[in-house]
């Protein structure tokens, strides 16, 4: 099991739908974020693309030397940049970050949006797309390793004696990841990409999406590995987590909703469809699944859902998508520094065993805090009893 964390690089909030509570991403709160993550043992984070996002290549680059093991999923965006020209960028990121950057394929599903990109492809047409420029990617990065140049010619891109010279750490590329619901999608997912990601639909919806790649994975001889993006509201009670979700969208109004549910109705991607779906625009049918909260969604583009609850009821939740198949876990809070923290503080200990041991700290000591003139220590025996119990 993987845990990776979220840098909101389009700006952060206490509070959904409203300017309160709100704070301005710049440079120093996103390595703090970074910082955070990477000494709390999260695996990675994501960062998101697109026009009202910083450019992740750009931001995940800066934060390389603040950071010591922290990988960065950042985003391959066919027809907006050139496969060659990406090849060459995730060979240099991959060695300057020493093996720690990972690729995102994000082919875009507002093409309202995309056309301000310069982009003019219908839905199927950017997927074959995508399907040539990463032939085409995959074969410049693994041929670096020989030396050897590589040709192309497709029905939308082509590229005559491709060469990089320098090649990555990882072989033979970095690894790829991919997310999509359209029939389109999963083609293109089980032929090109490594990690096949779903948003944080309910459990029996995600593992028919997963039985559905899988065997169209093995019907091509591959083998696919799974990760889920959802959000977080973890607090010490389940009482205390409620409130908290219903606090997060206390200043959204119904004329945002609706502003927001029309926009995603606009939009030709599949799987913003689905997370629209869940809650329909309602606020009285939020929770679609046990612990899974679909209030994010009413104002949020892409993944629109979170887990809810104590530790222990968050804990085994994911143990649910986990038993399904699923080995990442991209998660996010509002707002991310802190919720990064106290998830970490909260749930890690209760992850199973050996991302517990990967992530807790080794050698701990006490007595911790402000302890005075006593030499009391945590009982360590009540706390991993707990943890067990919860797994």
């Amino acid at each position: 099991m993987k845990i990776f964390w979220f840098i909101p690089t389009h700006g952060d909030s206490r509070y959904l739908g409203t300017s309160k509570g709100a704070r301005q991403v710049d440079h120093a709160y996103m390595k703090q974020i970074a910082v955070a993550v990477d000494n709390l043992g999260y695996e990675g984070v994501l960062i998101p693309t697109g026009r009202s996002c910083e450019d992740p290549w750009i931001t995940a680059a800066s934060l390389i030397d603040a950071t010591k093991k922290l990988k960065f999923l950042v985003a391959l965006r066919p027809g907006v940049t050139t496969p060659a020209l990406t090849a060459r960028m995730a060979a240099t990121f991959d060695r300057l970050s020493n093996g720690r950057v990972l690729l995102n394929l994000v082919t875009g599903g507002d093409e309202q949006e995309l056309k301000g990109d310069g982009l003019y492809e219908d839905h199927t047409t950017r997927y074959e797309t995508a399907n040539e420029y990463v032939k085409i990617w995959r074969e410049i990065l693994t041929r670096s390793h020989t030396g050897e140049s590589f040709s192309f010619h497709g029905k939308h891109l082509n590229v005559d004696d491709a060469k990089l010279l320098y090649p990555p750490v990882q072989h033979p590329h970095p690894p790829l990841w991919f997310g999509g619901s359209s029939d389109v999608a999963i083609d293109l997912a089980t032929e090109q990409v490594d990690t096949y990601l779903t948003w944080g639909e309910p459990p029996a919806a995600v593992k028919e999406k997963i039985e559905a790649v899988r065997a169209k994975a093995e019907a091509k001889g591959r083998t696919l590995n799974y990760g889920i993006r959802l959000h977080v509201i973890v607090r010490e009670t389940n009482e205390e987590a409620w409130a908290a979700a219903n606090d997060l969208i206390q200043y959204v109004d119904d004329s945002t909703i609706a502003a927001a549910q029309k926009k995603f109705a606009q939009m030709d991607s599949v799987g913003q469809h689905r997370m629209a779906a869940l809650h329909g625009g309602r606020r009285d049918k939020l929770e679609v699944s046990p612990n899974l909260w679909a209030g994010i969604g009413l104002v949020r583009g892409g993944a629109g859902t979170a887990l809810v609850g104590d530790p222990e009821t968050v804990a085994a939740r994911i143990q649910e998508y986990a038993d399904l198949g699923i080995g990442t876990f991209i998660f996010s809070g509002y707002p991310h520094l802190e919720e990064s923290i106290r998830f970490a503080e909260l749930v890690f200990p209760l992850l199973p065993l050996e991302t517990r041991q990967k992530l807790s700290q080794p050698n701990l000591t006490g007595p911790f805090g402000e302890i005075i003139a006593n030499n009391y220590v945590p009982d360590e025996d009540k706390k991993r009893q707990r943890a067990e119990e919860a797994v």
